[in-house]
């Protein structure tokens, strides 16, 4: 049965989020009088990029991974669903502009950064690797072998990154899109993502296998049932986010066009 006790603590995990955070801070502390003379600290940019990376943990590393990989298929989707939406919009709402356009001022960097947050690009990234991770047997062999499992996470939390940049983008030299894009733009791959909602939501059978033939936490909770669940999670979260971001958006287009 469930561990609540079981917390992951495995170096490449743990490693890799200190790495980050220290990378943050001394770009932010040491660093910073040589990126951008005379900017003060970003106090309110440092509290959304380190509650970014304890989302991204406690998605991870927390006794929710091991729900979501032997037990429940809809916990695995509230995972997905951190990694997403808070994680990734607090880890980009957590780079100073300053600190981003750093790497961006190099004409090559800059170049293929361009090509790969345009709109088009990100919303199909986004979509391809949230729709083929959802293939049956892919998303099964992720469940089965841990290191899959986290590619499948890494993936996830990348691409979450590239669809929120248009929106979202802390750069002065990549910066966000107009507001009449970005409407276009949530629009579009909410549009895009409906045939991976409906295929999960409405299919007659259950798709993955370790769920269908996992210990029932709850007797009476079935894996179909968990599988609705996933699949209307999976579109409820989408739905509501992106109707938010079209509002905003729609809101800042209102105030530009008066």
């Amino acid at each position: 049965m469930i561990d609540w006790t079981h917390w992951h603590n495995e170096p490449w995990l743990i490693g890799g989020i200190i790495a980050l955070g220290w990378l943050w801070a001394i770009l932010a502390g040491p660093a910073r009088q040589r990126l951008a003379p005379g900017e003060p600290y970003p106090h309110a940019h440092a509290l959304r990029f380190y509650l970014a990376l304890l989302i991204f943990y406690l998605a991870v590393g927390s006794p929710l991974d091991q729900i979501g990989e032997r037990f429940l298929f809809a916990a695995h989707m509230a995972q997905h669903q951190l990694l997403i939406y808070p994680a990734a919009i607090l880890f980009l709402l957590g780079l100073p502009a300053w600190m981003i356009d750093a790497a961006l001022s190099r004409p090559t960097v800059h170049r293929c950064a361009r090509s790969l947050a345009h709109p088009l690009v990100t919303g199909s990234i986004y979509t391809l690797v949230i729709g083929l991770w959802h293939i049956p047997t892919l998303y099964d062999l992720a469940l089965r072998d841990k290191l899959v499992h986290v590619c499948e996470h890494l993936t996830f939390f990348g691409a979450a990154l590239l669809y929120w940049w248009p929106l979202l983008s802390p750069s002065r030299l990549l910066p966000r899109r107009n507001h009449g894009i970005q409407m276009l733009y949530v629009v579009g791959v909410l549009i895009a993502m409906t045939p991976v909602f409906a295929y999960i939501t409405f299919s007659q059978d259950v798709l993955y296998p370790t769920y269908e033939f996992a210990p029932r936490i709850f007797p009476t909770f079935s894996p179909a049932d968990d599988q609705l669940l996933a699949g209307v999670m999976m579109k409820l979260a989408g739905m509501f986010i992106a109707l938010g971001t079209f509002g905003v958006s729609f809101y800042g287009w209102y105030q530009e066009k008066r």
